[in-house]
């Protein structure tokens, strides 16, 4: 980072966005990881470190825990994401207040992988990783799926860029290209690239 910004700081020093970006997709889906890029590149993020760095997300969550009442009602946070990012897990996306712009990174995954992953997690807290089979799981994940992108695409004031983690993690350079162009330019590309981790990729179809 230059010495110009970090004396600006990085909402000054890159172009305004007038929209809030918004990084959702399934639970281990590489949505912390593409938080972690958007930050990088320069897109400050909405977050409040509660939820700490672990095992299962070794380099953080970068969560924002108001985002879980939005269903709720809890909206006001809102306007002050204006040109920054936050994670909206996809359950919660149609509670967005839609007198805003919104930019949505929608991150997609093999889902046997996702529930892989998610059963490994639910081992090491103690939890029944088995109470529900994944075949049943399988069929649920498809359905929601099926029900948000009907959703998004219905709603005048959302954008989405569908990234597909196996892809980012293979080619980054074309992966971040693509949010680029997206999300406006003028983002550090090469910083964003540098975040991308193969070694985390741990669970693979």
């Amino acid at each position: 980072m230059s010495i110009l910004r970090r004396i600006l700081g990085r909402k000054d020093a890159l172009p305004a966005r007038s929209f809030v970006t918004v990084v959702s997709g399934l639970p281990r889906s590489g949505t912390s990881m593409m938080m972690k890029m958007l930050d990088a590149g320069g897109i400050a993020p909405i977050i409040d470190n509660v939820r700490a760095a672990d095992e299962d997300n070794p380099k953080g969550y970068y969560e924002f825990e108001r985002v879980k009442a939005l269903d709720k009602g809890d909206t006001a946070w809102v306007a002050d994401a204006v040109g920054k990012s936050v994670k909206v897990i996809s359950a919660l996306l149609r509670h967005l207040p839609p007198d805003f712009e919104y930019r949505v990174v929608f991150m997609r995954r093999r889902l046997e992988e996702s529930i892989e992953s998610q059963k490994k997690m639910l081992v090491r807290r103690g939890e029944d990783p088995d109470k529900v089979s994944d075949e049943e799981v399988l069929a649920l994940l498809h359905k929601h799926l099926d029900m948000v992108d009907q959703w998004l695409a219905r709603q005048p004031n959302i954008r989405t860029l569908d990234v597909q983690y196996h892809e980012m993690i293979a080619q980054a350079s074309v992966g971040v290209a693509r949010l680029n162009a997206f999300l406006g330019g003028n983002l550090d590309a090469s910083s964003m690239e540098k975040v991308v981790d193969e070694s985390l990729y741990r669970n693979r179809g």
